[in-house]
Formats: structure tokens, C-alpha cells, sequence
């Protein structure tokens, strides 16, 4: 307790928050140097990201399943964790046309705290907890971040998923906290970033990793669920002159035809791009590929496979 505030003080042991031995003398460098610093210290991030690849792809495979199940994603986070899941989510949507409600962000402190701090909000196991009772159900997945792996909002959130009955992923950058993190989440993924340049920072290293974590899992739940063809992307809708622009090059990359012929099927699949990818592949007519995609689950290697064997 802090006598002067009446607060209570909890010491937290992560390595993000212990003093670098790398960076002791930042503030003698000229500015060159203290960017040489800093970049030195970002190209860490990556390998301690690639060390959790194991339990990111049981997280991936968690929420395929849910999504397949009816379910829905849930991100919970606080501060810079809730701001890059916000990011995250966010971009799902004009990049693979998935509906705004299939991943949904809860941030500790509500929308006020997506553009201003409000550090006191992440105290608050109990918002974490209703956030989910609100909002999840026993088909969905849960998400939590947080740099320390004891962010009381994240943990009040597992929680509460785990009563529902959803299953939960805990991402960390404390691993001398993992074994209490398997015990808040089926999956849980300590990214060892060590400590940050300046301590305490998790804006940096820790949320650099939570960055890699987030666009590697949702990218890879999006290629699961079929809304890829190869590495292009085939599940936006053409809703206006650039977009269309862009699938008719996706088109022409995918198939090899001219930009007539693809400008032609994208008109005919009424802007759908898968349709018209499989409409140009298998020689078929725009019905017959939306039906052969429905039955592969929007797949388009297993349509065109379909297609190819019926």
C-alpha cells in the first residue's frame, strides 16, 4: 500500500519491466545512435515470436473451429494490447470481406481508451469479466493480451470465457509467468522479448510481438477458412473503381487471362471474386461456381476440385 495515495502497489515481475543492460546510456547517444539502439533491440522481436509458433497454430486451430462452429473471435486487452487488437480486427474487414461482428475487441476502459490512455481501467477484473458475460458464449474464442500476463481486465475476461464454456488463448511477453498463464487459458503464448529499451515500455518490443502475433493469427484463420485462393486475396467484395481494379489484377495473376476476359466474369459473378476466379478456372458459368463454392465452404480449391471430378 502506498501511503501517501491509499493505493495498493503490485510489484511486477516480467522482464519487460527490469532495466536493459544494452541501453543503460541511451540518453548520452546522439540521435543516430539511440535509432541504431532501438532497431538492434526490434530485430529480437521476430525469433522470440517464432518460438511460440507451436501454440499460435493450437490458438488458430481453436478458433477455426469456433468460427466453424458459429462462433466468434473475441480480443481483450488494455492499453497498447486492446489498441493493436482494435487495429487487428479492424482491417479483417476490407481486406477479406469478413462481417464486423465475427471479431469483436473489448478494450478495458470502453472506446474512450482507444485514443487515450486510461492505465486505471486495466485494474478492473470485474468490467473484464461482464465485457465477456455480454458478449461471448460457449461456440466463441477468447483472446487475451497483455505484456505482464497478469493484467487483472485480460484475466477477469479468460475467466469468465472459461465458465461460458468458450476456449481462451493467452498472449504474454513474461514467460517467468507461464505456468500461471496455462492456468487462465487452454493455450498460452509467453513471446520471451526480454526487457524493452526504455523499462516498462511495452509499447515497444512487447507490442511489436503482439503485432506479429495478431496479424500472423488472424491471417492464417483467414487462409483456414478459404478466403484465399493461393496467397491473393479473393474475398473482398468490388464495391467501388480502385477495388475493382485491384480484383481484376488478382484475377489476371490467378488465372492468366486478359484484363477483358476477367473484367467480364468479375461483371457476371456480379462482383464476387471467388465466383469469377472459378467461373475463369473451371469453365463454368457463374451459378454453377457460387454453387460449387456454397458446397466447399467458400473454398476455392476444393470447388475447383469438385468441378474438375464431377
Amino acid at each position: 500500500m502506498n501511503m501517501r495515495t491509499g493505493q495498493t502497489v503490485v510489484r511486477v515481475n516480467s522482464p519487460t519491466e527490469t532495466r536493459n543492460p544494452r541501453t543503460t546510456d541511451i540518453d548520452l547517444l546522439p540521435s543516430a545512435d539511440i535509432l541504431r539502439m532501438i532497431n538492434s533491440e526490434d530485430r529480437l522481436v521476430p525469433d522470440a515470436v517464432r518460438e511460440v509458433l507451436p501454440q499460435l497454430a493450437i490458438a488458430v486451430d481453436l478458433a477455426v473451429h469456433a468460427l466453424r462452429s458459429g462462433g466468434r473471435v473475441h480480443y481483450v486487452g488494455a492499453g497498447t494490447s486492446g489498441r493493436l487488437a482494435v487495429l487487428d480486427a479492424a482491417e479483417l474487414m476490407p481486406t477479406y470481406n469478413v462481417p464486423p461482428d465475427l471479431f469483436v475487441v473489448h478494450q478495458a476502459g470502453g472506446e474512450a481508451a482507444f485514443a487515450h490512455a486510461l492505465e486505471g481501467a486495466e485494474d478492473d477484473a470485474d468490467a473484464g469479466a461482464s465485457a465477456i458475460e455480454r458478449a461471448a458464449g460457449a461456440r466463441d474464442f477468447v483472446l487475451g493480451l497483455t505484456a505482464s500476463g497478469r493484467t487483472p481486465y485480460v484475466i477477469g475476461a479468460l475467466t469468465a470465457a472459461r465458465r461460458l464454456g468458450a476456449t481462451t488463448a493467452l498472449v504474454s511477453a513474461n514467460p517467468s509467468n507461464l505456468e500461471t498463464c496455462r492456468q487462465q487459458a487452454d493455450v498460452a503464448l509467453a513471446v520471451d522479448t526480454g526487457p524493452e529499451v526504455i523499462a516498462g515500455s511495452t509499447r515497444m518490443k512487447a507490442g511489436s510481438a503482439q503485432k506479429l502475433v495478431l496479424n500472423a493469427f488472424s491471417t492464417a484463420v483467414m487462409v483456414r477458412l478459404g478466403r484465399t485462393y493461393s496467397n491473393l486475396m479473393v474475398s473482398m467484395q468490388a464495391s467501388n473503381a480502385k477495388l475493382r481494379g485491384r480484383t481484376v489484377t488478382i484475377l489476371r495473376e490467378a488465372t492468366g487471362a486478359d484484363d477483358v476476359t476477367c473484367e467480364r466474369a468479375l461483371t457476371e459473378a456480379e462482383g464476387e471474386v471467388k465466383t469469377a476466379l472459378v467461373t475463369l478456372l473451371a469453365g463454368v458459368d457463374a451459378d454453377r461456381a457460387r454453387q460449387a463454392l456454397d458446397e466447399a465452404d467458400g473454398h476455392v480449391r476444393a470447388a475447383l476440385t469438385e468441378l474438375t471430378h464431377a
